[in-house]
């Protein structure tokens, strides 16, 4: 049956109000859901994650940006792997949040491949087409063209996973060979997206710690071809407050520019630092 309208509760696509949310609290991220035979965007700074996912002269444009940024902010060439590895980063970061939020804020999982998905990074703006989403027995949406309701939350779980490697799996492919990394490492990487991006973004909701927890459960550190497990850990500040962090599955290699300022999460960074860091100055 066609429904020619959406059902009471749900707007026209499933996962429309979650990515309006992403977009409220955090206003440099904008998802916009493709309709019926509206075209995605091209032209200057548009590239389809195929593109990215062939590796070719669409990936050489994408990652001449990184490499004119490292030289504008930091006066100096950066090497190709390290410019590679920031460019994926640049890509995957809001890639998995396109399932992560629907998930997180509604329990809906969108299949997201690679031809479906196009990314403008100067203006922030990702383009989707979810032909295929999954949900829990419920959901108001189930009715819904292209609704696969799975038994219960380990299951929709597991949708989580597949969904990030179905398409973060081409563009990894794409990358590979110019980040100078195993497969394992590239899959840490991704592991760190998932986890980190999700994690940001609900601070941002005010549910930073319902996020810990369900990324806990998510990633608990045996699920292939995912890296290690979600990684977080509480550590103590000066006044005796927890400070949740993590430790990264991967580096992003900006110690080559500034060995001085890592990141609080980087498995170089001690926890000294990392107390230092996420300590707010008096």
């Amino acid at each position: 049956m066609t429904l020619t309208a959406p059902l009471p509760g749900v707007t026209a696509s499933p996962v429309a109000d979650a990515y309006a949310r992403l977009t409220e609290v955090f206003p440099g991220l904008r998802a916009e859901v493709l309709g019926a035979g509206e075209r995605a965007p091209r032209g200057v700074g548009w590239v389809g994650a195929h593109e990215l996912a062939a590796g070719g002269a669409a990936l050489d444009t994408f990652l001449a940006y990184d490499r004119d940024q490292v030289l504008r902010d930091y006066g100096q060439e950066a090497r190709p792997d390290v410019i590679a590895s920031f460019g994926l980063h640049r890509y995957a970061w809001p890639a998995c949040l396109l399932v992560t939020v629907p998930w997180f804020l509604h329990r809906r999982v969108p299949r997201i491949p690679v031809e479906d998905v196009a990314f403008q990074r100067a203006l922030g703006h990702l383009t989707v087409r979810v032909r295929e989403f999954a949900c829990l027995p419920g959901d108001p949406a189930a009715g819904l063209p292209g609704a696969r309701v799975v038994a219960d939350e380990a299951a929709l779980r597991a949708e989580v996973l597949d969904s990030v490697a179905g398409h973060l799996g081409p563009v990894l492919d794409g990358f590979g060979p110019r980040m100078r990394r195993g497969k394992r490492a590239l899959w840490g990487m991704a592991t760190d997206e998932v986890v980190e991006g999700l994690w940001y973004i609900a601070h941002l909701l005010g549910e930073e710690r319902r996020a810990m927890t369900e990324l806990e459960e998510l990633l608990p550190g045996t699920t292939k071809p995912y890296v290690g497990n979600a990684g977080f850990r509480e550590l103590t500040g000066p006044d005796g407050e927890s400070l949740p962090t993590r430790d990264r599955a991967s580096c992003c290699l900006f110690y080559t520019l500034r060995p001085e300022d890592t990141c609080v999460t980087c498995p170089r960074t001690c926890d000294a630092d990392r107390v230092r860091k996420l300590t707010p100055a008096p």
